[in-house]
């Protein structure tokens, strides 16, 4: 059983590094801030999840250690990163930072 949950563990921590490295590619290679943030916010959250999840199950399976801590780490990034990824994405668009020129659909120009 222990060597399953390292693999499954090990397959979380794979996933969650992927998914930074496709939030630091997002990031680098997209045109615009808004763009750019989606990149980072929403991979780099799940990214950070799957980190999480897979350290909680190696260490409660492992060391048989349940750490609640963990558990709110994950809640408290799953609430507030994409909030706050929308946040910033809402105020550099009312603060005047232009789109992508290639941008076909500016839904909050209705709402200025």
């Amino acid at each position: 059983m222990t060597a399953i949950v390292e693999i499954l563990s090990a397959l979380f921590l794979l996933m969650g590094v992927f998914l930074f490295l496709v939030s630091a590619f997002g990031i680098i290679r997209l045109p615009d801030v808004y763009t750019r943030n989606h990149a980072a916010s929403k991979s780099s959250t799940l990214g950070i999840m799957f980190i999480l999840i897979g350290t909680l199950l190696y260490f409660y399976y492992k060391h048989s250690h349940f750490d609640f801590r963990v558990v709110l780490a994950i809640i408290f990034i799953f609430m507030t990163s994409p909030v706050a990824g929308h946040l910033i994405m809402r105020s550099a668009y009312h603060t005047g930072v232009k789109m992508w020129d290639r941008s076909v659909q500016d839904d909050l120009k209705k709402t200025r």
